[in-house]
């Protein structure tokens, strides 16, 4: 559970790259940039954890350390509605990425559910929970504690509506929605404009999953350009010919007295999530609070 609003990089910044310091520096780098999330990315991985166990936990212990709270992405090669090989590989990558989660001690392992693969979405739907609620299964018994967070998809091929989330959220324990904004205007064709846009997708969240999980997101942002398809690009806070406009999702966090996770999927990922700090803050202090 969040203790404030916190922001962070999807991955590692250009910038730090170029010090060529090793990974586990990256909270103190961070910190030093007035940032407190990070979400390490684990997208390319295989069926074991392609992290060694000491690196992982020394990493964990920084961001302890620093304040930072981790999370991490999973492996983009899952894909829980394709056959039954398919689906088991997918499996064992989720169960690596829980692993080595764990070792960092993050609270959350973010993945995306699939395609529909030609079949009907309520099929899709069934079959996602039954093997969701399998891999949370397998954590449990290897005494995995971190949480499985499934994400809003961006395009309309994806299983991964907001409204199918929060099913498999409903039916299955251990396990969160990741609220990706961008995804979700891209999905709905630019359907995040106005402050009720978002309040309708919170007031959702909270009706279904209760104001704990609600008060508590895990949220993805950047600016995205799409297509009658979805998603296609991700842009910077910058260019604001694009959407969603972080401004009128800033004020209904703070009118509403939320404390979510932000992390940053711009092109910029430290920079932007500086000024999505930067217009939280003084949003929060032209309304005398702390953040």
């Amino acid at each position: 559970m969040a203790d404030r609003v916190r922001f962070g990089p999807a991955g590692t910044p250009w910038a730090f790259k170029e010090l060529k310091q090793p990974i586990t520096e990256l909270p103190r780098f961070l910190h030093e940039e007035g940032l407190d999330a990070l979400e390490y990315q684990a997208v390319r991985w295989g069926q074991v954890p392609q992290i060694r166990r000491e690196i992982a936990e020394e990493l964990g212990a920084n961001a302890k350390a620093y304040d930072v709270w981790l999370s991490m992405h999973g492996s983009y090669f899952i894909s829980l509605q394709s056959k039954r090989d398919v689906a088991e590989a997918s499996k064992r990558r989720l169960l690596a990425c829980a692993t080595a989660a764990q070792w960092m001690n993050a609270r959350l392992v973010v993945f995306h559910p699939g395609f529909y693969l030609g079949h009907g979405a309520k099929e899709v739907l069934r079959a996602s929970i039954k093997i969701v609620r399998s891999i949370v299964g397998d954590m449990q018994n290897l005494g995995l504690r971190v949480k499985l967070g499934l994400e809003t998809m961006g395009r309309r091929s994806q299983f991964g509506s907001l409204d199918e989330v929060l099913a498999v959220c409903e039916e299955v324990e251990q396990t969160a929605p990741v609220v990706d904004w961008s995804h979700i205007h891209a999905r709905t064709q630019g359907g995040l404009v106005t402050k009720a846009d978002f309040v309708r997708i919170i007031d959702l969240i909270e009706k279904r999953l209760g104001r704990d999980v609600v008060e508590n997101l895990h949220c993805h942002f950047s600016r995205m350009e799409f297509s009658i398809h979805g998603e296609k690009r991700h842009h910077t806070l910058d260019e604001t010919r694009y959407g969603p406009d972080f401004r009128i999702l800033a004020q209904v966090v703070v009118e509403l007295g939320l404390k979510p996770v932000f992390i940053c999927e711009s092109p910029l990922i430290d920079a932007d999530a500086q000024k999505m700090r930067d217009i939280l803050q003084k949003m929060v202090l032209g309304k005398g609070q702390q953040v």
